[in-house]
C-alpha cells in the first residue's frame, strides 16, 4: 500500500476484484407500489461476470439502500437470492431481486464477498445505481 493510499484510506486494487464485472439495471414496479402510502417498489437485474483466469464463488452481499429521505438501510446476507454461485473463468451469473423505498427516488450500492479457488476471501464493489419512479409519481417542487 502506498503512502497516499494509506492516507486516503483506499486499499490497493485487488486483481481478483478487478476481474469481476457487475452490471446493475433497476426498474420501477408499479403493481407493487403505493405512492399514497410512500411505498415505491423497484426491481433490479444484476449480471456478474468473471473475466479472471480462476474460478470464484460469490458467498455474501452487503447493500446500502438510500431511501431518498435521509435514511440508508444496511442489508447483509449470505449469497444472492438463496444461492452462492460458482463462476468459472468467462462465466456469468444473472439474478433479479427488488427493494421497496419510501420515496420516488433513491439509490443502491454495496459489495459482494467472494472466495477464490484457494479459499481466500475478497470483496467486489457493486456500482451505485438509481431507483427512480416515472415522473407521474414524483412531486414537482
Amino acid at each position: 500500500m502506498t503512502f497516499l493510499q494509506h492516507f486516503l484510506g483506499k486499499p490497493p486494487s485487488d486483481p481478483r476484484a478487478t476481474a469481476i464485472e457487475i452490471i446493475p439495471r433497476a426498474f420501477y414496479v408499479a403493481e407493487h407500489s403505493d405512492p399514497a402510502k410512500q411505498r415505491f417498489a423497484f426491481g433490479y437485474d444484476i449480471k456478474i461476470t468473471n473475466h479472471g483466469a480462476h474460478k470464484v464463488q460469490l458467498v455474501d452481499r452487503h447493500w446500502q439502500i438510500d431511501q431518498g429521505n435521509g435514511c440508508i438501510h444496511d442489508v447483509r446476507g449470505v449469497g444472492v437470492i438463496g444461492e452462492q454461485p460458482h463462476l468459472p473463468p468467462g462465466a456469468s451469473h444473472q439474478y433479479q431481486s427488488g427493494a421497496i423505498i419510501e420515496t420516488a427516488a433513491g439509490r443502491m450500492w454495496g459489495s459482494y464477498g467472494f472466495v477464490d479457488e484457494h479459499g481466500d476471501a475478497f470483496r467486489v464493489e457493486i456500482p451505485l445505481f438509481h431507483l427512480v419512479a416515472p415522473s407521474d409519481y414524483r412531486p414537482l417542487h
